[in-house]
């Protein structure tokens, strides 16, 4: 069975791969050959990828590159200083004197810290029952903390980061014990912070069921209040070194802490965005949920490896989103972030443009910092949750304004570029239906005069055949080299409509920049439908 599934998959792939060179074929022979075609190409490609995937796809490739040579440099340094250590223990058995394994300390520049043995019952994982010890909580598992370092100041070395969770929760009954369980693999219990944010339900109950700590609001407060809540109530800023904030409905990668500890430990750096891979459970959803997911895992994939990976290199640093779905602050960033400003609808664009604005650090992102979301089941949820991101991000620009920054100038013409986009994909929409109703009607609207001149008018500079080569095709196009990449054929189905749910996303953008300035949120929240078979 397993040798079967895996001959189909790179079945799949192989189809995706020469579909999409047969579309990229068939879609240059028309730029070439039709001079019709040609005059709106660029503008239609345009609209396609965006000059800003483009730009940042560069850049990305410039730091894998800086990457790469700073990790072999990184690796030949460590291979020198573990040379050195070994030398110091030799000369330290030649004199006759014990040199534990676990630590070789040295003054200055020398010096070199390691992790040490923990105590018993504290190494981590799930079903820990050891209580935390009086005076605060501990360090996270398998992170003791560094000799003589206040709480919250950067360990020189970052596997003695520690690492609070935060997990605030609204309603979330059906997925909080899932997430609760994901991140007890990889924190011990007291670690963990639930908060929920006047839950109807039993989610209160049932975080309490599995030993974490958890903090009730009476009064609904919002994410971004809860957030705040749950920080103050247990001096989260002063006990630990890091925050980790994820969705109720947030599955950590196994390599998850590792990652955001390794990121964490540059000490210009102030948070960790987490790398967000859509959940893929096709057996669970219906045939819209499926179309959800597959089109949200696209855009993940293009936003993350050809846009966030160049904005978040070391020389740029200009992401303006650490998604709230699985992110990490530096404690130390934390305590100068306006978690909770009035009139917002959602937190996490805020809090980043506040580590910009207040110029708390660096915002870093990489691939082993992988958590799996759930997103939306229904058009409708998908709908209401597009907007609250939308508008969320409207308000932001709006409640910050500009300064003088390489952030703002990549994000002004992020913003120009998506408000021109968003009106050319909604302009050339209607075009298509404008000059599809002639087919669909055997030509009878074309009767009508003023119908009729406009239909000429329109098919002479933009014909169907054009919008749908030119716009659909190199659309489609990446549908299937992403089926090509995650080897799933469905993507071929589902990619067929994933224009159109770009066109609900340009409305979506059009329709809340306005509201943005007339519209004043409480941050209250509705989950959205949930599965709990999906963790």
């Amino acid at each position: 069975m397993r040798t079967a599934r895996f001959i189909g998959s790179w079945l799949a792939g192989a189809i995706a791969l020469t579909l999409a060179v047969a579309l990229f074929v068939q879609w240059l022979r028309f730029v070439l050959d039709s001079a019709l075609a040609a005059a709106p190409m660029p503008l239609l490609l345009g609209m396609a990828f965006g000059v800003n995937l483009f730009v940042w796809s560069l850049v990305g490739a410039v730091r894998l590159g800086d990457d790469s040579v700073r990790g072999l440099r990184a690796r030949r340094s460590g291979r020198g200083r573990h040379r050195g250590i070994e030398r110091r223990r030799a000369a330290a058995r030649s004199a006759g004197s014990a040199v534990p394994a676990e630590a070789v300390g040295a003054a200055g520049e020398d010096r070199v810290l390691v992790r040490s043995r923990t105590a018993p019952g504290t190494g981590g994982g799930a079903g820990t029952s050891d209580p935390a010890p009086a005076g605060g909580p501990p360090a996270a598992a398998g992170a003791a903390p560094a000799p003589n370092a206040p709480a919250g100041s950067v360990a020189a070395d970052s596997e003695h980061l520690r690492l609070a969770v935060v997990i605030p929760a609204h309603n979330e009954e059906p997925v909080i014990d899932a997430a609760i369980t994901s991140a007890l693999r990889l924190f011990d219990r007291w670690d963990i912070f639930v908060v929920s944010d006047s839950s109807r339900d039993a989610t209160a109950d049932i975080a309490a069921e599995t030993g974490v700590n958890v903090l009730e609001l009476l009064t609904n407060r919002g994410k971004a209040g809860a957030i705040e809540a749950v920080i103050d109530e247990f001096g989260l800023t002063e006990h630990y070194d890091g925050v980790v904030i994820l969705d109720a409905d947030t599955e950590l990668d196994s390599g998850y802490v590792e990652g955001a500890r390794r990121q964490l430990g540059d000490p210009g750096v102030a948070a960790v965005a987490g790398f967000v891979v859509a959940e893929w459970k096709p057996k669970q959803r219906t045939v819209v949920g499926r179309m959800i997911s597959a089109y949200r895992d696209r855009l993940y994939w293009l936003l993350q490896y050809l846009m966030r990976f160049g904005q978040t290199w070391r020389h740029t640093s200009v992401t303006f989103i650490v998604p709230g779905f699985a992110s990490v602050y530096r404690t130390r960033a934390l305590k100068g972030i306006d978690i909770n400003p009035k009139g917002l609808v959602i937190e996490d664009f805020n809090m980043t443009f506040e580590v910009h604005h207040k110029r708390l650090g660096r915002i870093s992102m990489r691939s082993d910092t992988k958590a799996y979301c759930q997103d939306p089941f229904t058009l409708g949820d998908y709908v209401k949750q597009v907007r609250r991101w939308t508008l969320g991000f409207w308000q932001t620009v709006r409640r910050h304004g500009m300064w003088p920054s390489l952030f703002w100038f990549a994000l002004f013409f992020y913003i120009l570029e998506v408000v021109v986009v968003s009106l050319l994909l909604l302009v050339t929409a209607l075009l298509a239906l404008f000059v599809l109703v002639p087919p669909l009607t055997g030509g009878a609207v074309l009767d009508i005069d003023a119908y009729a001149g406009a239909y000429g008018a329109v098919t002479a500079v933009l014909p169907l055949t054009t919008i749908l080569i030119g716009l659909f095709v190199p659309d489609y196009i990446l549908t299937c080299v992403l089926a090509t990449v995650r080897r799933r054929p469905s993507y071929l189905v589902y990619g067929l409509f994933f224009l159109p749910m770009r066109i609900l996303d340009a409305y979506l953008t059009l329709r809340t920049a306005p509201q943005a300035w007339t519209t004043r949120s409480d941050g209250r929240w509705q989950s959205p439908t949930r599965d709990s078979g999906v963790l």
